[in-house]
């Protein structure tokens, strides 16, 4: 059964009116996505995701305070596995749109703005009254207060969750390649200097196309790893969908290139370590496709 069968009745009621033949559905590690015309549900996959539905909407509103000037998902309703959220318009860019050096040049624009916000999210104190709390009426204080701090042990976590629930899975060859990969997050010292979205890869970036016309960033969705942390998590994102020549124009990256290169080597890692973990066999076989 599909998800919009599946769901049907549950949609009946989110999406009211709406062409059930029209509707699209994303398939993610952790959700189904139903796009409505201006509402999107997304509907956890398994127990675990469901688990941390609340959480997300929290992020996703503490981000909603932090005025990008591009939208993201809006909160609208929150149930048992779900999540009834406003639809950002645009959609994903393609590799090949940058073939042109202008579309490129205006790309690496507008990431350098969306990163240099996300920075200046993270800069200074946190406004906050008399006992202690952040001051809900400055926006920027709001999302700082809202979003937790990345933990500080959470590399060596993530190795030791690698190296204890993935190595078994391996070949010999696969477990020296993933040992590499761990033992270069050793070398990366703590940061928490920015706000970070946690998966900023291309089919979260949202663009508009306008005829003759360089695209233009209009959305950013998925927030679910927000979190105060290292910028280049994300600009490790944006170069694996867009190659180095991107980066390379985003001055953000300018002098984190191995920062971002280790974090890079860790994405296949991370994806089957979520999968594992939530019981999800075929985002952990392409996870682990590299290391058999």
């Amino acid at each position: 059964m599909d998800v919009i069968e599946r769901h049907r009745h549950l949609l009946d009621t989110l999406l009211p009116g709406e062409d059930f033949g029209a509707l699209t559905v994303h398939r993610g590690q952790f959700h189904d996505v139903v796009l409505g015309a201006e509402s999107v549900v997304r509907f956890a996959r398994h127990a675990a995701a469901a688990d941390r539905l609340p959480a997300c909407a929290a992020r996703l509103r503490a981000v909603a305070a932090l005025g990008l000037g591009v939208r993201t998902p809006e909160v609208l309703a929150e149930g048992a596995g779900h999540l009834l959220l406003s639809r950002v318009p645009g959609s994903p860019l393609a590799p090949e749109e940058l073939r042109d050096p202008a579309a490129e040049e205006a790309v690496a624009e507008q990431y350098a703005a969306l990163f240099a916000e996300l920075r200046g999210a993270a800069d200074g104190p946190v406004p906050a009254d008399a006992a202690g709390r952040a001051d809900a009426a400055d926006p920027r204080g709001a999302v700082v207060a809202g979003l937790e701090p990345a933990p500080r042990d959470g590399w060596r976590d993530f190795a030791a969750g690698v190296r204890g629930e993935l190595y078994a899975l391996m070949s010999h060859a696969g477990r020296e390649r993933a040992e590499r990969e761990l033992a270069a997050l050793d070398g990366l010292p703590y940061r928490a200097s920015a706000v970070v979205h946690g998966d900023l890869g291309g089919e979260n970036v949202l663009w508009a196309r306008q005829e003759g016309g360089a695209p233009r960033l209009v959305g950013v969705v998925d927030w679910d790893g927000a979190a105060l942390g290292d910028q280049a998590e994300d600009l490790a994102a944006v170069g694996a969908s867009y190659g180095d020549a991107l980066l390379s124009r985003i001055p953000a990256a300018a002098d984190q290139w191995e920062r971002i290169r280790v974090v890079r080597g860790t994405f296949a890692l991370q994806q089957a370590l979520a999968a594992v973990r939530d019981g999800d066999e075929g985002e952990l076989r392409d996870g682990l496709a590299g290391y058999r």
